[in-house]
């Protein structure tokens, strides 16, 4: 019975497939915005299982701008300008925000919709060249290690139309590190040299917007979850990639460990009213040298997606403004009855 007490279930849930559906709507929101405005800084491979969905590419105004005329495979890119009208060259080494890994000229290719003025392309026909060029482009540039679901997706960067208009027709494919709602993150060494797994850094906090996960933020703001611990798949599975349900099983018992460690009260998760949840690590990522995930906590809500938290889990927090209500004490030798279901929980973390 002691024995019964002190094994504590803990769910697995929002974890992949409630998170990665969310992030899923809030992609296709970025692609709408996209298509309106035609200023997004970026985007990540369309993936309908793990919320990697097309955005738009930036215009650059490299008429006017050396650096995107020449830059070309290994150099890296940043800006500070939405529309990247100040794009630049920097050492891969400093902070950046792209890094191309081929040039596309468009007016090698047949047919009259690259021709001498034409109609400059809309978003929705870069993001198909997107998939089209530079995916494969990235594989390519990165020996065929690209990890899909990873930290880093594949994005494009046009000329502009006014670049259009003058008769630039190169276009950059290169390698970002995007937010979940699509924004660019810094992005230091070049991306062969690291680590591509979707892990985000322990202490973390992501951002919430209408119950679905968005940014990173300060854990003293509004979030849905924050992570509480990274854990090195290939430490306990250093051959093939392990099957979700063993991963799961290892998992449970070495987050549920981390977080109370990282809460330092094996019941502060309980009294919380909080839930801990991790990812997986799937064949292509693990293919492509994938190991790490995060565990996380965060609360779902009836009928999916997060309750609002403020603060951090190591401290005093308030779950949709209100302070959490510890659940009644278990009676002695009895385990903890198994939590209401849940799904599955990038990238980003």
């Amino acid at each position: 019975m002691a024995e019964d007490k002190k094994k504590k279930p803990v769910r697995r849930p929002p974890s992949a497939k409630l998170t990665r559906r969310a992030l899923v709507f809030v992609a296709a929101g970025a692609v709408l915005a996209a298509i309106a405005t035609f200023v997004v800084a970026g985007f990540q491979g369309t993936d309908t299982v793990d919320g990697n969905s097309s955005a738009a590419s930036p215009s650059t105004g490299a008429v006017a701008g050396e650096a995107f005329g020449t830059s070309t495979s290994g150099d890296c890119l940043s800006w500070t300008e939405l529309d990247a009208s100040d794009l630049a060259k920097v050492d891969c080494e400093q902070t950046h925000l792209f890094e191309v890994v081929r040039d596309i000229d468009l007016s090698v290719f047949p047919g009259a919709e690259w021709g001498p003025g034409s109609r400059f392309p809309s978003v929705v026909r870069f993001t198909e060249l997107r998939d089209e060029q530079c995916e494969p482009a990235a594989m390519d540039y990165l020996g065929g290690h690209f990890d899909p679901h990873g930290k880093f997706s594949v994005g494009l960067i046009n000329p502009g139309e006014a670049g259009w208009a003058a008769g630039e027709r190169t276009l950059r494919c290169g390698l970002q590190f995007s937010s979940t709602t699509g924004n660019l993150l810094p992005i230091k060494g070049q991306v062969a040299d690291q680590d591509q797994s979707r892990a985000w850094d322990v202490g973390l906090c992501i951002g919430i917007n209408n119950g679905v996960p968005a940014d990173p933020v300060e854990c003293s703001k509004p979030h849905a979850f924050e992570v509480v611990a990274t854990v090195d798949l290939s430490e306990n599975f250093p051959g093939g990639v392990p099957s979700v349900e063993d991963q799961d099983a290892y998992l449970e018992q070495t987050c549920t460990e981390r977080v109370n460690e990282y809460l330092g009260d094996p019941e502060a998760l309980r009294n919380k009213t909080l839930t801990l949840f991790w990812d997986n690590v799937n064949f292509d990522s693990w293919l492509a040298g994938s190991r790490k995930v995060n565990c996380s906590v965060g609360k779902q809500v009836d009928g999916g997606g997060f309750a609002s938290i403020t603060g951090s889990a190591k401290g005093d927090i308030l779950i949709d403004g209100q302070p959490p209500v510890p659940p009644p004490p278990q009676p002695e030798g009895r385990s903890l009855p198994t939590p209401l279901p849940g799904a599955a929980p990038l990238p980003g973390g």
